[in-house]
């Protein structure tokens, strides 16, 4: 990569039948330009824009120009798309109007459109560090997650497509499902716009705070990565570790990473709603126990949702039985016992899937069983920590650290142990 240069980034953002969107001013597409209100539709197999079929469109940055009643806080170079799922899957899932900046790309891709906006990942960072973080958060702050979003990214570019241990959906013959996720199913883009990579919902909140800090936490970090042996870190994060962080081989491949060490944190421990406004956007607030949770089921409900998540009958569910931990307290391996049969299951996100209608907020938990007594038929109580899987920066304590006046870089080099930050263009 040139010491000058600044990589491209291709992002998926939301696939549908129809696409409803808003070019905030001049774009150009087939050799002419275009701007304001825009619809295309999958019909008989091909996109259907003002009449023609394509399969493929390509809205590219064109003059500056502001196209008619567009509000002058818009940046001209973007486009706004309506009804753009986040949280897809997880218990804060909603619709939003997101703007962003760049080019973007209408595909095919089965029986839906695929929308994949490209542009520089410098600009890409500015959205994500106000996606995962406030707008308002510290500097300090938004510099550490500047850096690790941006290795993350490059890292994730350059790692070739992996494929989980276990794909199928039924249960194997020995009744063991080991599984995690990688980037098998982004084939057409880099990274998508979620929480399976990377929260990405454009420029929204930065139009509405209209401050400097995310552009000057990635400006004054420009090019600046995590490298461990010459080579680039996957700097994997999420909201808190729940006192320790975890190691990358109890989540994912069983390829250890000498920057991904388990390390005590007991700074993600704290109820400052100023310090948590910080990390925690208007819908994650929502979410007031994510270090110390519990999460009670009945037998019946128990039995419901195992035997829905897993497609089996395993009769009704009499056990949980944690069989292997990771360093911060994580199960990655979980014997469930039922009156027809048990599995095994594994790793920490297929856990957290299998044992909620969304997501656990995470593996590390205990197990106490209550017994049947009068109306009470039984059943299981969760006493839980943390809220994701725990493996690198734990968002919700490097908050707390930037407020007690650590630098980005200490943040960095407590949650990557042995890593150094590069300046690689």
């Amino acid at each position: 990569m040139s010491k000058s240069s600044i990589p491209l980034v291709t992002v998926g953002i939301v696939s549908a039948q129809r696409i409803d969107f808003c070019l905030n001013g001049e774009y150009l597409v087939e050799n002419k330009t275009v701007s304001g209100p825009q619809t295309v539709e999958l019909i008989d197999g091909a996109l259907r824009w003002q009449g023609q079929p394509y399969r493929e469109l390509l809205f590219s940055v064109g003059s500056p120009s502001l196209s008619d009643g567009v509000k002058s806080s818009i940046p001209p170079q973007s486009f706004t798309l309506n009804d753009v799922t986040i949280g897809n899957g997880f218990h804060w899932e909603r619709r939003q109007q997101q703007t962003f900046l760049g080019s973007l790309r209408l595909i095919v891709d089965g029986e839906k459109i695929q929308t994949i906006n490209e542009l520089p990942v410098e600009d890409y960072l500015e959205s994500v560090i106000t996606s995962e973080m406030s707008a308002t958060s510290s500097l300090e702050l938004l510099k550490a997650h500047a850096v690790i979003s941006r290795s993350w990214l490059l890292y994730q570019k350059k790692a070739p497509l992996n494929a989980s241990e276990e794909t199928e959906k039924d249960l194997p013959k020995d009744d063991e499902l080991i599984r995690w996720y990688n980037r098998e199913d982004h084939a057409l883009f880099d990274v998508c716009a979620d929480d399976h990579c990377q929260r990405y919902q454009g420029i929204t909140s930065l139009i509405t705070h209209q401050l400097s800090l995310p552009q000057d936490a990635v400006r004054q970090t420009r090019g600046q990565v995590l490298m461990y042996d010459g080579e680039l870190c996957d700097t994997r994060f999420y909201k808190c570790c729940g006192g320790r962080t975890e190691e990358f081989q109890y989540c994912w491949e069983d390829t250890p990473k000498p920057y991904l060490q388990s390390v005590e944190c007991h700074w993600c421990n704290t109820k400052d709603k100023d310090i948590l406004r910080q990390v925690l956007n208007d819908y994650d607030q929502e979410t007031t126990d994510f270090h110390d949770w519990t999460v009670e089921y009945t037998t019946e409900e128990l039995t419901a949702l195992v035997n829905d998540k897993l497609q089996a009958d395993l009769g009704t569910v009499t056990d949980l039985i944690p069989l292997s931990r990771g360093k911060s307290g994580r199960i990655w391996r979980l014997q469930i016992v039922g009156t027809k049969r048990s599995v095994i299951i594994g790793k920490e996100l297929e856990i957290r899937r299998i044992l909620s209608p969304t997501h656990l907020y995470s593996s590390n938990f205990e197990v106490e069983k209550v017994s049947p007594s009068g109306d009470n038929k039984g059943g299981f109580i969760l006493r839980g920590h943390g809220w994701g899987h725990g493996v690198g920066l734990c968002q919700i304590g490097a908050a707390v650290m930037a407020h007690e006046g650590m630098s980005y870089r200490d943040i960095l080099l407590h949650y990557y142990p042995g890593a150094e930050i590069k300046e690689i263009y």
